[in-house]
Formats: C-alpha cells, structure tokens, sequence
C-alpha cells in the first residue's frame, strides 16, 4: 500500500475510530499540543513570555506559512478568528452604494450568506442563482436533485450578473454537495466586468492547491481542513482591492503601533498598508502556535500531494462501491472526479430516501468506529493526507454491509 503523505503517527488517532469528517472538524496533530503546551508554560511564568520571539514572532510566522499554503505574499494576510470574520471585514469594509448587488450561488453556507444580508440596512441587494437544474436549497433543500459533470454553475453564474452586481460571493468548495466551482474562469471574467470574486475557502484549505488569479478576497477558518482548533484562520487580500477597504482601526493597523519609543499616543499616523491593517488587533497567540504548527506540517508535504493521495483515496472508494446499490452514485462522483469538479468530500446523495435513511446508515456507521457527516441530503465522506487504502477500504464495507450488500 502507498504511505500517506502525512504520516498517521503524527496525529492521535486509533484503529477504534475512523474520522472522515474533517469537512466538518479536523483533527489536531500532536505538534500543535506540544506547540500549545509549551506557550502555555510560558503563560504560566510572564517574564518568560518574549515580545520579538512570540508577540510579533508568531503571528509574522503564521502569516508566512498561510501565505506559502496559498502561494501568495505574506503581506496580503490578514490573521481573522474565523472565515466569518474575514467576510465580515470584507462586507462591512468595503464602500458600497444603495442600489449595489452581491450575487452569490445558491445554498452558500451560512458564513456566506449573513454577511451580505446584514447589509441591507445599506441598500445592497443579495440574490442567489442556481447552479444546475433541479437546484434547490433552504427549506427545499431536500428535493434538490445532486450537481453532475454535465452542468456548468460557472455559466449560470455568469450569465446571472447585471449591472448593478459589485461583488460575487461563493464558496470554492460547496459544503454539503462538494461541488468545486472554477476560480480561474470566474476570477477572469470578474476581472473583465469590474466585479470583485469574494471567496469562502475553508473546505479546500489544505487539501486542494488554489489560484488566485481574478480574486480580490479569500478567506477561512484553521480547524477544517487546516487541521488547527477553532478560533483563528485568516483572510488573503489582492493588494488594490484590500486598499478600498476601510480598515480595521485596531490599535495594531497603524505605522509604529508597536514602536514604543514613539509615544503611543501619537495618533497622527498612517494606516497600514499590509493585510494588517485588516486585523481586529492582537491575534489569539495561543491558537496562533497551533495553526502554524499544522500549516507547517501541510506545507512540507505540500498541497499537490494532498489532493492526489485524496483524489486517489475517492478513486479506490468508489471503486469498491461500483457493484452495491450506491453505483449510480459512484458513476455520478466519478464523473465529477475526473472533470477536476471535487475536493476532499465526496457527498454521496440520498436519492430519494430521505432524511430517516441518511441518518440512521450514519448511526450505523458511529456503532462500526466511522465517523462521517450528513448535510442536506447528502452522506458526506471526506479524506485527507493521513487516511491509508485501509480506511477506503473499511469504509466500503461499511455502506456496502449497510446496504445489504456485503458477502
């Protein structure tokens, strides 16, 4: 069997529990303990707590190692809490006018929803567009029918811009049907129409290789695919687009702020023009010491090397499932995989038999040690470096046996 990119070792996991729902939450490696335990220690003891090495160490070494995930400048990274708080900033920062519009596809998880309704106290319109036919979402969600290689969301999407449409907001990777959508083609004929490409990056973070090009904003949280806790994650800004914003006016968005030689009462300063002038102020140290230590483990095996093993994984999976009463729906995410139009999840659609059915095959797969999710009609199974053939396989004998099907 080919080893994983990341090795399991490095990570608390057992052969009792097999965890595929990073989609939803990723598990920490050991290093990032280790990391927090140590600045805890320091905590602990104050005098040992360094300004250079971990007040402004950190975070500038965290934006680094975010930077490299996204082959981009480390002085376009903003650190934010969560991917809402990055869309947040982006939303609240940017100059509208009453009248502008911000297009989004259909069914975006909520982060990327609230922040464009919350403004419509301003005058901006948020309208959603379906990406294939059959799409559905909200409270129709169910009868949704399941996204296929034949539709093109990028198309309808473009298709569905006017003229008062400012920015577009969408996730790269869509939560509950695991659609990929093509930020080349949309960054490029946003750039074309003046309209600014918003991006909810959290479930490709770190497990899919991403280009920039034609994006103005770009943001996640570390505890998906990122594989950090909860709380920090950070938000890439194009470098003109970032200028239109208003900043954040912490104490930490402005020249000198941390030059105590000059009195810090000295407010006649400029703001930065750095991803830091973005920030809400001094970052979460103590979940900075853990992000930078999982993006360092991301980044040394490198992302290419994540999603091949992932899209490898998917392959074997669905290859085992062919002759089960799931092979429509491996003929279905085959198809998908091989037109470049998945991440890590794969999102297996109910097909009819409802919520009932969906939730108790995931109970039974809880009884069994495996651990996936369901959202909207979908069974989500989503690998990441350190899963094995092993784990493929012992979740094709799950939903095979599940389904009656099993020898």
């Amino acid at each position: 069997m080919n080893a994983p990119p990341l090795n399991p070792a490095l990570f608390h996991l057992d052969e009792d529990h097999l965890w595929v729902m990073h989609c939803a939450e990723g598990p920490v490696p050991r290093a990032a303990m280790r990391a927090v335990r140590v600045f805890m220690q320091k905590e602990l003891r104050p005098w040992e707590m360094r300004w250079e090495e971990d007040f402004l160490g950190l975070p500038a070494a965290l934006r680094a190692e975010a930077a490299a995930l996204l082959g981009a400048r480390m002085e376009d990274i903003s650190l934010t809490p969560t991917t809402s708080s990055g869309l947040v900033t982006v939303a609240q920062g940017y100059p509208w006018a009453a009248g502008d519009e911000v297009l989004a596809p259909l069914g975006e998880f909520p982060s990327n929803a609230w922040p464009w309704l919350a403004l419509a106290r301003r005058g901006v319109a948020f309208r959603e567009v379906p990406l294939w036919d059959g799409h559905r979402a909200g409270t129709d969600a169910w009868t949704s029918l399941p996204p296929t290689a034949t539709a093109d969301p990028e198309a309808r999407i473009l298709a569905a811009m006017g003229p008062h449409t400012r920015l577009l907001a969408l996730s790269w990777i869509r939560f509950q049907d695991g659609l990929r959508l093509d930020l080349r083609r949309l960054g490029a004929a946003c750039r074309e129409r003046g309209v600014h490409l918003v991006v909810d990056g959290i479930q490709g973070a770190g497990t899919v290789p991403v280009a920039l090009e034609g994006v103005s904003a770009f943001a996640t949280g570390g505890y998906k695919g990122l594989l950090a806790p909860e709380g920090l994650g950070f938000l890439w800004t194009e470098a003109s687009f970032r200028q239109s914003l208003s900043p954040s006016g912490s104490w930490l968005s402005v020249v000198d702020a941390t030059e105590f030689s000059r009195p810090s009462t000295d407010l006649h300063r400029d703001w930065l023009a750095d991803g830091r002038a973005l920030e809400s102020g001094g970052p979460n140290l103590l979940h900075a010491s853990a992000l930078l230590e999982s993006l360092r483990l991301i980044n040394g095996a490198g992302v290419p090397a994540l999603a091949a093993h992932i899209g490898s994984l998917q392959g074997r999976l669905l290859d085992a499932l062919e002759s089960s009463p799931w092979r429509a729906e491996c003929q279905r995410l085959r198809a998908l995989l091989r037109a470049d139009r998945l991440g890590s999840i794969l999102a297996f659609h109910h097909g009819g038999r409802g919520s009932d059915y969906l939730q108790e095959l995931l109970r039974s797969g809880y009884r069994r040690g495996i651990f996936a999710s369901v959202r909207e009609g979908y069974l989500r199974v989503a690998f990441h470096g350190f899963h094995t053939e092993a784990d493929a396989d012992r979740l094709a004998a799950w939903l095979q046996l599940a389904t009656g099907t099993a020898n």
